[in-house]
């Protein structure tokens, strides 16, 4: 069945095994988030469920966030999620307005995928951008260590679009798969992920399971 879920990245760090190993995790607050919409093939084309997730502190959010799942809260953030092609236990029916949805739904061991907004690194050149190795820093060459080399060409007599330059970095989301679910926490709603996932601290992303 299709899980998902909606966290808050809080940071990373480390637990130890049994016979010692170390293994890197990244400690995700999630939920509980809320069903705030159910969208069916009838009404809407398509069948996915819309749940919102920490409180706005807004005094006047926009007016499709005052009022969701029957309920008076206002939510800061909302995402749709659809079930997989190949789910056929996904049921509209079993979701109800309202309901909340928290880490119990997840298993140690359970692999998952997170989507997030990756860190913003401002404007770039080609070095740390592509991975471009400069110019050689041998004699002869002066000040040309980290340019990116020719860009233009004899025909046509402008530089190509989509040719690999510096500019804006980062800031993008990014996906990241088979990621393992090594702990639950449930009194704490804390999920326990297996190496590194997208964004800094503090940056919302999304938990959906990958089996």
């Amino acid at each position: 069945m299709t899980k998902f879920i909606l966290g808050k990245k809080i940071g990373m760090s480390q637990v130890f095994k049994e016979d010692g190993a170390v293994i890197p995790v990244t400690l995700v607050e999630a939920g509980p988030v809320t069903v705030t919409k159910l969208r069916t093939k009838e009404k809407d084309g398509y069948e996915a469920i819309q749940i919102g997730s920490q409180k706005s502190k807004i005094k006047n959010p926009r007016p499709r966030q005052a009022k969701r799942g029957g309920q008076k809260s206002k939510f800061e953030n909302l995402k749709e999620f659809k079930p997989k092609f190949q789910d056929s236990s996904f049921k509209i029916q079993d979701f109800t307005l309202g309901q909340k949805i928290d880490v119990s739904i997840f298993e140690e061991g359970e692999v998952v995928k997170i989507s997030g907004v990756s860190k913003g690194k401002g404007f770039q050149g080609g070095v740390k951008r592509h991975g471009f190795h400069g110019m050689p820093a041998s004699h002869g060459h002066k000040h040309v260590t980290r340019t990116p080399g020719s860009i233009g060409q004899r025909f046509p007599q402008h530089t190509l679009k989509g040719t690999r330059m510096a500019g804006h970095m980062g800031h993008e989301r990014v996906t990241v798969e088979g990621l393992k679910v090594v702990k639950v926490d449930k009194e704490n709603n804390i999920l326990l992920i297996k190496g590194a996932i997208p964004g800094r601290r503090g940056t919302l992303v999304e938990i959906v399971n990958d089996n």
